[in-house]
């Protein structure tokens, strides 16, 4: 399908031209030349010698490469001639020490510009990205260029462009050529993809020569994030925070969740929490007026109760979110209680129609391992006053009487980790954790607020201290035998 659709346009206009940088590949040459001009689909084979002296620009040559030498010394500068010379309108850029390299490589890289999809194709392949790669370039690019973030491998040299999305673009000459041309075409606007070619070996490089790629690498991209008018605080501030907002999935709340057998899901607010965090942050900005409509305001749906109650603190910077969270009590013992339920082998976590932004300064206060909440997002360090929903709260199958619903945070733990019910742990005290406390294997009502509560739940007790103690027994019997608290007289059996 290629092949036709390459040749049926006219030579002419769709010569795909290879373009191999090289000082001293010597030993793997031959093999890439010949590897190249076994592709139907290529016209040229271009070497760009950097004053190679071991022989490369003669090995070349008789492979059946046209060689020439470069105007400078650097890689840039040589993959700057070649698009020069090359007579193609389909640059393919490789490497001249690449191995194994996949006979339908150059097929699959230039498949996106053929089927005009893209203007700019980066290869990736199976080999794990490098240390500069995974050290240097990524956390760059996830903070100036978020829109590039998923491209695995953005240092790769072997890549393919058409030579009108690659004229007029920078060379750098030295390592941050390849990062600085992706991010030249991005910002030029053209299409940008990344294709999986196979399994191909580059030559291990020296600490050294690692430590030079990544200070090159890193200038690169600070270059262009200034160029580009991001090196400003306030975009550093945004890009950071929708790469929060972007981690807050349904797979990225549940892959913070670690492996185990049993769980202990805890409410947070009057549970872990002496107080209630809206409350706290109503009375440190001065809008508990504005709260006090909304709060416990049942007429409401409980969504449009959670958007109106999110709106009340739009404009409220993200440190004051922050401040209340770390400065509001714990309840007497929570922090023990998680850190013994984890000693006896729980996976521990909040379960909150708060927001996550306090949910996760709470999570590390009392040592919790996960925090499930609804979302909160930030411009310029300022509340939006519009609230996202935890996703986790939402299942296909779920609660049948909620749209959004507790209980149903605790379906996706049992699917993800392959558990029954009676090894989950739920401890709550308001109308919104009745669900979850029905379902539950063992579930305790602290401090209820309702007798609506206390009946949701096999026990009640007013010290999170009486937890462990419970969640022991229960370990050891059978659940259908806990009936009665004559082994915990603290607690109150329901």
């Amino acid at each position: 399908m290629i092949l036709n659709r390459l040749f049926s346009e006219g030579d002419g206009g769709k010569m795909i031209s290879i373009i191999i940088p090289v000082l001293n590949e010597s030993a793997t040459i031959t093999s890439v030349v010949q590897f190249a001009r076994r592709s139907p689909l290529v016209s040229e084979v271009i070497v760009v010698d950097d004053g190679s002296i071991d022989g490369t620009p003669e090995l070349a040559k008789l492979a059946g490469a046209k060689v020439t030498t470069s105007t400078m010394l650097g890689k840039g500068a040589s993959m700057e001639d070649g698009l020069r010379e090359a007579r193609g309108e389909i640059l393919v850029y490789l490497d001249g020490d690449l191995e194994n390299l996949d006979g339908k490589s150059i097929e699959r890289l230039i498949s996106p510009i053929l089927n005009d999809e893209a203007d700019f194709v980066k290869a990736k392949f199976t080999r794990a990205a490098g240390r500069v790669t995974q050290l240097t370039a990524k956390p760059l690019i996830r903070t100036y260029f978020p829109e590039l973030a998923g491209f695995d491998q953005p240092l790769s040299g072997v890549m393919a462009a058409r030579k009108s999305a690659l004229q007029g673009l920078r060379f750098e000459n030295d390592y941050g050529v390849d990062v600085g041309l992706l991010i030249g075409a991005f910002l030029r606007g053209a299409r940008i993809a990344e294709v999986d070619i196979g399994h191909l070996e580059h030559r291990n490089q020296s600490l050294a020569a690692l430590s030079e790629m990544a200070t090159q690498v890193a200038r690169v991209l600070l270059e262009r994030a200034a160029g580009a008018g991001r090196l400003r605080l306030s975009f550093i501030h945004n890009t950071k925070e929708q790469e929060r907002l972007s981690r807050l999935t349904l797979g990225g709340f549940l892959d913070r969740v670690p492996l185990a057998n049993k769980v202990a899901l805890f409410d947070m607010d009057g549970v872990l929490l002496n107080g209630r965090f809206i409350v706290s942050l109503a009375q440190e900005t001065n809008k508990e007026s504005d709260l006090a409509a909304l709060l416990d305001n049942y007429t409401l749906s409980p969504g449009d109760r959670m958007r109106q109650i999110a709106a009340v603190f739009a404009g409220v910077r993200r440190d004051c979110f922050e401040t209340v969270a770390r400065e509001i009590p714990l309840m007497p013992g929570a922090a023990e209680t998680i850190i013994a339920l984890r000693k006896a082998g729980y996976s521990a976590g909040i379960i909150t129609d708060s927001y996550f932004v306090a949910a996760e300064i709470v999570r590390r206060r009392v040592f919790a391992d996960f925090a499930f909440a609804h979302l909160m997002p930030f411009r310029n360090g300022k509340a939006s006053g519009r609230v996202q929903l935890c996703p986790a709260m939402l299942h296909p199958n779920g609660c049948a009487i909620h749209d959004h619903c507790k209980v149903n945070v605790m379906m996706h733990l049992m699917e993800r980790l392959e558990i029954a019910s009676e090894q989950i742990l739920a401890v709550g005290d308001g109308e919104n954790d009745i669900c979850l406390l029905k379902a539950a294997g063992l579930s305790v009502a602290f401090r209820p607020k309702s007798r609506n509560v206390r009946a949701a739940a096999q026990f009640r007790t007013h010290r999170l201290g009486d937890v462990p103690a419970l969640a022991g027994e229960w370990t050891r019997k059978s659940p259908s035998l806990i009936d009665d608290n004559s082994h915990i007289p603290e607690l109150t059996s329901n």
